[in-house]
């Protein structure tokens, strides 16, 4: 049970800049086992998943930075931030001019986490804690999606729906470090950049991620 989530993050990270786009600031955690931890002992339950909105993880710190750096990609438009986290790449749309960033997420701590972020970032954000796969894409124009392929099963309903998406005519944008299921073919390629990380998160201190266009 999460008494208060907001008072959760703001005792357990503290506000820094993200590496590769350091123009936004994120409540962040130093160290992912002390945080996975306090995480578990405070939602009571064991063998949670790992709190991605305490980190900014290399796909979604590439899908942002070409945000920032191509902004005429989603100036006056909707997005979705899809498996927001922290609210990370929401948060870079609304800096390049959307109109309008929704974050959807399901993590518990998720809602709590963007509205933090929104806030120390002087942009507003909208959330949704809803599965978004358990229905049609929502009414956008571009849907964001950083970091998505960790796991097969997951990685196959995000795909198709994501593709449903493009066919009703959505801009689909996706940053990947080269996870083992991101898809091959598919898509358009972007922009590469080298991206910091920490070898608690990643296999490397600097990991190469890509950002692509469905």
């Amino acid at each position: 049970m999460i008494s208060d989530p907001e008072a959760f993050i703001l005792a357990n990270t503290r506000l820094q800049p993200v590496p590769h786009a350091p123009e936004i600031s994120l409540w962040m955690a130093d160290e992912l086992t002390p945080i996975w931890r306090l995480t578990e002992e405070e939602l009571g339950e064991m063998g949670v998943p790992p709190p991605f909105w305490a980190f900014a993880w290399a796909g979604g710190q590439a899908l942002s930075r070409w945000l920032l750096d191509h902004p005429e990609e989603v100036a006056g438009k909707r997005v979705l931030d899809f498996a927001a986290g922290s609210g990370l790449v929401g948060i870079a749309a609304m800096k390049a001019g959307a109109v309008s960033a929704l974050c959807a997420d399901i993590d518990p701590f998720c809602g709590a986490a963007v509205r933090l972020n929104g806030e120390a970032n002087r942009v507003a954000l909208t959330f949704t804690a809803a599965d978004l796969l358990e229905a049609p894409p929502p009414d956008v124009d571009v849907i964001c999606a950083g970091d998505v392929c960790y796991e097969k099963p997951m990685t196959e309903r995000v795909l198709a729906w994501l593709a449903e998406a493009k066919a009703r005519g959505v801009r689909v944008i996706v940053g990947d470090p080269g996870r083992t299921y991101f898809p091959k073919t598919g898509l358009d390629f972007l922009a590469e950049y080298r991206v910091p990380t920490t070898r608690e998160l990643e296999d490397q201190e600097v990991k190469r991620s890509s950002v692509w266009a469905l």
